[in-house]
């Protein structure tokens, strides 16, 4: 039960983190809900779906070959890598940036929604962040929920994805209804985020290293 607490609350955090951090993702969605309303770009939020599960076949395919003492040494690698994820998301909050966009400045043509959807599929495939994403933190964390039992994985994936979506539906609503977030509301929502990375990353490493459970 333990177990399957910590991983819950792990794919809350790591979902939450994903879907704040401004990315390729967050960006297409906020350009075309800007031009064209949300009604139109809605459906990209579901891209993760579909692009996540070559990438996830192929992380699980790997782990399994893997000792355990080298799944150790991902988490450890995975911790790192949040690290440097809120590293990354200190210097954007330091330098004013935020998720953002203006229609005047990104002016974006309007596709069908199959072409649209396409579109952002690809550019979700494309981009390394989830190869490495997966692969580092949450392949092994899956791959730890799935050892325990089909439950556990299930339950990681469904409060990841689940609150990963939901943030990303979130940006469409809102960029949708102000058009234009306030600047201190997204600087502080960048700045909420660097620290659950860096705690989830400070956690990570401890697992890895034996240190908690």
């Amino acid at each position: 039960m333990n177990l399957l607490l910590s991983l819950i609350t792990s794919g809350i955090s790591l979902g939450l983190s994903a879907g704040m951090l401004p990315g390729p993702l967050q960006t297409i969605l906020i350009q075309n809900t800007l031009a064209h309303g949300w009604r139109y770009s809605i459906i990209g939020i579901f891209s993760p779906l579909v692009a996540d599960i070559p990438v996830i076949l192929l992380v699980m395919v790997v782990l399994s070959q893997f000792p355990p003492e080298m799944a150790r040494l991902l988490q450890i690698g995975g911790g790192f890598f949040l690290l440097y994820m809120a590293w990354g998301g200190w210097k954007s909050w330091r330098a004013g940036e935020s998720v953002s966009s203006s229609p005047a400045d990104n002016p974006i043509e309007r596709q069908s929604r199959r072409k649209y959807f396409a579109r952002v599929v690809t550019i979700n495939l494309l981009s390394p962040g989830p190869y490495i994403f997966w692969g580092t933190v949450n392949g092994p964390l899956l791959r730890q929920g799935l050892d325990d039992s089909v439950l556990s994985g299930l339950a990681f994936m469904l409060a990841f994805y689940g609150v990963f979506l939901g943030v990303l539906a979130g940006w469409v609503l809102v960029f949708e209804r102000l058009r234009r977030v306030n600047p201190k509301v997204t600087r502080a929502l960048v700045l909420v985020t660097v620290i659950v990375l860096a705690l989830l990353g400070v956690s990570l490493i401890a697992q890895g290293a034996g240190l908690i459970t």
